[in-house]
């Protein structure tokens, strides 16, 4: 069986045009994110959990992007949006599971940032090596067992009627809509993975800032504030683009009317974070900043 993906045929005249678009995006994802994990391996002064963390996420966005935007850019080119029923259950349990180890990756991050301004004597303890590779690899496979239930069980659903999903890649709510019978049970289950995956470690991420604000508010000097707050901007920016397109697609109600501004903010979790990630990370860290330019320069 095969399912149609109708991507952006609603807009035949911009097809090539949005594949050149798509495909300059996707050079700079690789090249930015791919930029940050070669300087934060090669300059002995960035082997710090920071930066660990960072270049782990940033190969995150180069998996996580992979998984949707090379199908889509295919499609643009063939004209044609047919995916085997295989296919569709592979990229999405990939696509689920990248995804939420975003979500608990960018948690992690915040935790670090919580120590290392709240706790600083004790952060090289606290963010030792082990515990720090510990906390990724939790973030990459905790995840696995339940995406792989979950796209097990949507794919295990009666689709019949019309194979056409209207998103330009295989996600939950389009497939929804195509299957038959009650799937109010289904709905259910897909909000309470939302709100474990998704909402918890949002609120984890906002615990830990709320206490990192209390302690920049106790600092005496304003420049002193003003260096710890800049050492969370970059990340408070990509969580704000994130978590803000990602909780509306996923827990907000379903509907047929808004099928479009549920693509536009698709496009935002799933693309233009991992783009913009590198430029903000890059042009907010003046570490990143200075490295990049001897690397280029050299």
């Amino acid at each position: 069986m095969e399912f149609v993906l109708l991507g952006f045929t609603d807009i035949p005249q911009f097809q090539w045009f949005l594949f050149g678009i798509f495909l300059v995006i996707y050079m700079i994802i690789l090249l930015g994110n791919g930029v940050i994990i070669l300087i934060t391996r090669v300059d002995a002064t960035l082997q710090t959990p920071m930066y660990f963390f960072l270049s782990n996420f940033s190969f995150l966005e180069i998996c996580y992007v992979s998984t949707t935007l090379p199908r889509m850019l295919m499609d643009l080119w063939t004209q044609k949006g047919t995916i085997s029923f295989f296919t569709c259950a592979t990229q999405m349990c990939f696509f689920l599971i990248l995804g939420a180890t975003e979500c608990f990756l960018l948690a992690v991050m915040a935790y670090d940032r919580c120590v290392a301004i709240c706790d600083p004597l004790h952060y090289p303890l606290v963010m030792r090596p082990q515990v720090c590779i510990g906390l990724v690899v939790a973030s990459w496979v905790s995840s696995a067992p339940v995406q792989i239930g979950q796209t097990c069980q949507i794919f295990s659903l009666p689709f019949c009627g019309s194979r056409t999903i209207n998103h330009f890649f295989c996600d939950i709510p389009p497939l929804l809509k195509l299957a038959c019978g009650d799937i109010f049970v289904n709905e259910m289950v897909v909000y309470v993975f939302g709100i474990l995956f998704v909402t918890v470690p949002f609120l984890l991420i906002l615990g830990f800032y709320i206490r990192i604000s209390s302690s920049i508010l106790k600092l005496p000097a304003n420049t002193g504030r003003t260096k710890a707050f800049s050492t969370c901007s970059s990340h408070i920016t990509v969580v704000l683009l994130f978590y803000g397109s990602a909780t509306v697609t996923y827990l907000k109600p379903k509907s047929n009317k808004h099928e479009g501004i549920d693509k536009l903010l698709s496009l935002f979790y799933t693309i233009l974070t991992p783009m913009f990630n590198p430029i903000i990370y890059g042009l907010r860290n003046k570490d990143v900043r200075k490295i990049s330019f001897l690397l280029t320069v050299n």
